[in-house]
């Protein structure tokens, strides 16, 4: 005989254009399954700010009327329900942060609100620690207190760097965005002579999104109209993509500076795309050998944010380019904060009916395309295969065309 399912949704990490859409998508698929008989009943909780509402127990259970018009949501950018960065395991942070008290354990927190507000199923919206500490959790209720919550994550990441999901939710679309956000930036380039912008995008290990986004506006580009005969100096030259910097590519700033000197004197500026992670190890290095504290999140990522990687590589390159002014323009929060577009709809779509279904039938696992199996089917990933930092593959055909277009070498 079919169950009442109580469903939770928390989403967590840092934004993506994905979040509201996978909350619409999920709540409507489980009310399909309602409406099919594959369920007897359903009550659907939102945990608010991800962790953060499990652990401090701010939730809100959604009436029938409130799932009314749920598609609305895909309109949204951002999250419905918050988000946090929290790690359940620094339990030093979580104290601080006043979401559970000295001497408690964050995961035993957790683990009690999910048994008392008898959750049976909990879907992660999120990025691999999201996914990854929720199949703790999971494991950690089931072994200490006998409870069973199967896990659904929806891989959220604008980054597109998890192993092993062939495409994750909210990157194509951040990719365009940014690609949007730079058709703009780039006509600074006829604010001043010798202009030298560059254009950082996110991404702390993998390129895939400083790729994507410039092979998005090259494309927005070459669809750009110009004078016959163009007598400007502003033209689709000008205007174009003149570096691609990317953590799994080494830059020999010396070399890229002469070339792009080059470039400076015949179109008078210079358009850099870089990666937010590119140099990252030698930036650190070089602040904790001059005695620099490098600040890092409750995770102890190395906060990007703090170290500035697009200022330190302006500053070097405007000195071999000669240029005579320099901007450094971040597309991150633009492109992450936009909502879904239709690519990321579908494959957020097709992943929440299998998920649902999963659910139901009592498997957890976090959702994707498995690119180790053949055709990359779309199944609930078993959690110890889930794994962040996979780097932008350098060696497909599309890349590799770009940087020879633009006369970059590696």
């Amino acid at each position: 005989m079919p169950e009442h399912m109580n469903v939770a949704l928390m989403t967590s990490g840092g934004l993506a254009p994905c979040l509201s859409s996978s909350c619409a998508h999920l709540i409507q698929k489980w009310n399909d399954a309602l409406a099919a008989g594959s369920i007897s009943g359903l009550t659907i909780r939102c945990y608010k700010d991800g962790y953060m509402g499990i652990l401090t127990g701010d939730s809100f259970i959604l009436s029938a009327d409130d799932m009314k018009n749920i598609e609305s949501l895909h309109n949204l950018g951002g999250s419905p329900i918050g988000n946090s960065r929290v790690k359940l395991t620094n339990i030093k942070d979580c104290v601080a942060r006043g979401f559970v008290k000295e001497g408690e354990e964050p995961i035993e927190v957790a683990a009690q609100r999910l048994i008392a507000d008898e959750v049976n199923v909990l879907h992660t919206i999120g990025g691999d620690d999201t996914n990854t500490q929720a199949a703790e959790l999971s494991k950690y209720i089931l072994e200490q207190h006998g409870g069973k919550v199967i896990v659904i994550g929806m891989p959220k990441t604008i980054d597109n760097d998890v192993y092993p999901i062939r495409q994750t939710f909210g990157a194509q679309t951040a990719a365009i965005e940014g690609a949007k956000f730079f058709s703009n930036v780039v006509s600074e380039s006829t604010a001043n002579p010798r202009m030298l912008i560059l254009h950082e995008c996110m991404g702390r290990d993998s390129g895939y999104l400083t790729a994507a986004t410039a092979q998005a506006y090259l494309e927005s580009l070459n669809k750009l109209d110009f004078p016959s005969n163009n007598p400007f100096p502003t033209s689709k030259e000008s205007r174009g993509i003149h570096a691609v910097w990317i953590p799994e590519i080494a830059i020999d700033i010396a070399a890229e500076g002469a070339r792009l000197k080059e470039l400076m004197d015949k179109y008078g500026c210079i358009n850099v795309f870089l990666s937010e992670g590119s140099g990252v190890k030698d930036i650190v290095a070089e602040m904790e050998a001059n005695g620099e504290e490098v600040q890092r999140d409750s995770f102890g990522h190395v906060s990007l944010a703090k170290i500035n990687p697009g200022q330190y590589f302006a500053k070097r390159l405007a000195t071999l380019v000669k240029a005579e002014k320099v901007l450094v323009q971040k597309s991150g929060y633009f492109g992450r904060s936009a909502p879904a577009n239709a690519f990321d709809r579908d494959l957020i779509g097709r992943c929440a009916a299998v998920g649902v279904q999963s659910a139901i039938e009592g498997v957890s696992g976090c959702m994707g395309e498995d690119e180790d199996k053949e055709g990359f089917p779309i199944r609930a990933i078993e959690f110890e295969r889930i794994k962040g930092g996979k780097p932008f593959d350098i060696k497909q055909t599309w890349f590799i065309e770009m940087l020879a277009a633009i006369g970059q070498t590696h």
